[in-house]
């Protein structure tokens, strides 16, 4: 097999998650701007056949919502998305995200994005997974400065969903809403469990045995490096030239 490239095997990693037949079914999958990853294991999903509908809000063309985010919360709000994928500068051990900034409220020591429809988002739609290349303790930290997107709620409010899993560039992390916790599901090619205990700031669950996050299926592989592309390249034409070595035509 070629050599696999890091987007690749999560984009791969973030498919089998879509396709969890322990989480609820993804039928509405909803996808925010600046997202090429997530992007992609939505396609690879399609591609591989399975009959989702794919709302991605970064295409440039044939984007289902004319009025920006207003339908796409409409939407989530009356329970019809299903699955939606969420970041943040900051995620810590509780699923919280801070995508306001470091320091004390109103975090200006380091700026993040903003919130935005976050929290909204989070709670809303039947199930979250949260995705951050970088996995460092400046980015998994034990508590956030600020909570943009709470991870659980305090009971009696209304929530219809929580992260289902955290996939970094190091592993996967599986979270239990239950007990507000993350277990350490899979380990990417060259990590340990020491490692990832190292680049963690937050304590998490480790099962006695930890298994190696496998690699794409030369299958999955062939549809990223092809349909996969093709769907993208318009939209992402960055990321098609780095990763699949890509690029649209003139």
């Amino acid at each position: 097999m070629s050599d696999i490239r890091l987007e690749e095997r999560l984009a791969a990693v973030l498919a089998r998650l879509i396709l969890d037949p322990e989480a609820p079914p993804a039928r509405h999958i909803a996808v925010g701007a600046a997202s090429p990853i997530p992007a992609a294991a939505c396609w690879l999903v399609h591609k591989q056949g399975h009959p989702v509908r794919l709302s991605l809000l970064h295409k440039r063309s044939g984007n289902p919502f004319t009025e920006g985010t207003r339908e796409l919360f409409d939407l989530t709000g009356q329970g019809r998305i299903d699955l939606f994928f969420l970041g943040g500068g900051q995620i810590d051990g509780k699923a919280n995200l801070n995508l306001v900034g470091t320091g004390e409220w109103p975090g200006r020591s380091v700026r993040f994005p903003g919130s935005f429809g976050s929290a909204f988002m989070y709670a809303m739609a039947h199930r979250t997974i949260l995705f951050r290349e970088e996995h460092s303790p400046r980015v998994l930290v034990e508590q956030v400065d600020n909570i943009s997107a709470a991870g659980v709620n305090e009971p009696g409010v209304f929530r219809r969903g929580h992260a289902q899993a955290l996939v970094t560039g190091r592993c996967v992390f599986r979270f239990h809403p239950d007990r507000a916790r993350f277990s350490l599901q899979s380990l990417h090619p060259g990590e340990t469990v020491e490692s990832i205990r190292e680049a963690t700031g937050f304590a998490f669950d480790v099962p006695e045995t930890v298994p190696q996050t496998p690699d794409p299926t030369p299958a999955e592989l062939a549809l990223l490096r092809g349909p996969v592309c093709d769907e993208m390249l318009e939209t992402y034409p960055e990321f098609c030239a780095r990763v699949f070595d890509r690029k649209a035509a003139a």
